[in-house]
């Protein structure tokens, strides 16, 4: 029984480990595009980016749209694709 309960636990850990590698980057720094390049694509869809910064091999940024609604989000450095979004509407 108690060989059970542990393998019960250990495969709950387990499980909720590629959630939380789902992320992160995993570009190598030679294949990252330029922040400015993250930037453009940004202001071209509307919003005034506050700041660019390297979390978990990811860009994260913080910017805000002509409304005045803020947005977090991390994207990948390679592709610039939107990985996770944080905003008004966002309940995480």
């Amino acid at each position: 029984m108690r060989n059970l309960v542990w393998a019960a636990i250990l495969s709950v850990c387990l499980g909720a480990a590629p959630v939380a590698a789902g992320e992160r980057c995993n570009v190598p720094l030679a294949d990252w595009q330029p922040r400015e390049a993250l930037q453009k694509k940004l202001a071209d869809e509307g919003w005034t980016v506050l700041s660019i910064r390297s979390d978990d091999g990811c860009y994260k940024v913080k910017a805000t749209n002509p409304r005045g609604e803020r947005l977090e989000a991390k994207y990948d450095p390679g592709s610039l694709e939107l990985i996770r979004r944080k905003g008004k509407d966002d309940d995480d």
